[in-house]
């Protein structure tokens, strides 16, 4: 059965949170991504909630820095496409693809990267014929702008959204991959239906002004061919990075263990919005630029204020 075949009939359930570290079994989460010594961002962001949802993490880097380059100092390279390759192979090679129930994808840094990470997919896939593979397409962000070159954005529009299975753009990359503003919900369930045809079962958009309360309120949509559930929580004033990150990841897990898109996205928007909260309340957290994530992991399995996601139309 295909990995998304009942995101249409799913509907919001009860899902009692695991303990840290809860068990889930011999499966393993693929992650490709960027890695950050310091701070929150890629694999850095992603690998950690991940594992204290139980789930064995296999992190492969595409770039290695000392932190985000929206930093104001930051050193570090992207990783050779070969050199990646090289590493999904081994890992290929040592019979791990059959142990894959997930590949991520994130900051890519090449189109080549991209492509040996999409050969990676098709090999997983054949390994583990359930593997659900989701594409967050690392682009930009309204704050930024495009921080990737054009023929980068480009193969994620034309390439990855084809093969990917769930797609996690935030308002900014919906609107360049879809061709569509999102400048409001009702803009951004458009935007997402374009994108649908283009190839994947489910897009999980994030940073979508609502359509009233003056700014006061941000949503995250999930919405599918036949259905779309909405999550609003209060807009916080945050310049913490990594938030898109720990989301995708948090939706995987949260999909794999529970099946039921509506409760996935209720638990990572609720998740998210409390790390992003508890980084607020530290002396000077308002203006961090990381994610407080390792002191405030109980956000990750439960956290403290639960958002519920209702259908939308």
């Amino acid at each position: 059965m295909s990995p998304l075949s009942k995101v249409a009939s799913s509907a919001a359930g009860t899902y009692n949170p695991d303990p840290v570290c809860g068990k889930v079994g011999g499966m393993a989460i693929l992650s490709v991504n960027s890695h950050v010594a310091l701070g929150h961002v890629g694999n850095s962001a992603t690998v950690f909630p991940l594992q204290c949802l139980g789930y064995e993490v296999w992190p492969v880097h595409t770039a290695l820095y000392s932190n985000h380059p929206g930093h104001r100092h930051w050193r570090g390279h992207v990783v050779e496409a070969d050199r990646v390759a090289q590493v999904l192979e081994g890992v290929a090679a040592s019979d791990g693809f059959a142990d894959v129930e997930a590949v991520l994808t994130g900051y890519l840094g090449s189109v080549e990267t991209g492509e040996a990470a999409l050969t990676a997919v098709a090999a997983v896939k054949t390994a583990s014929p359930t593997a659900l593979y989701c594409c967050d397409p690392v682009i930009g962000d309204a704050d930024e702008g495009r921080y990737v070159d054009d023929t980068l954005a480009r193969w994620f529009a034309e390439r990855a959204v084809a093969v990917a299975d769930v797609v996690t753009p935030n308002g900014f990359e919906l609107a360049y991959l879809s061709g569509r503003p999102v400048g409001s919900e009702t803009k951004a369930l458009a935007a997402a239906h374009t994108l649908l045809a283009h190839g994947p079962r489910l897009v999980v958009a994030t940073s979508i002004a609502t359509d009233a309360d003056a700014g006061a309120t941000i949503s995250t949509l999930a919405v599918a061919a036949d259905a779309a559930w909405r999550v609003t929580t209060p807009k916080l004033a945050s310049r913490a990075k990594g938030a898109g990150d720990v989301l995708a990841a948090l939706f995987v897990g949260r999909y794999l263990k529970t099946g039921d898109v509506a409760t996935a996205l209720g638990l990572s928007v609720s998740s998210v919005f409390g790390l992003i909260a508890a980084t607020g309340s530290i002396p000077g957290g308002g203006q961090s630029r990381d994610l407080a994530l390792v002191i405030n992991g109980r956000e990750i399995t439960q956290p403290a204020t639960r958002f519920l996601a209702e259908p939308v139309g």
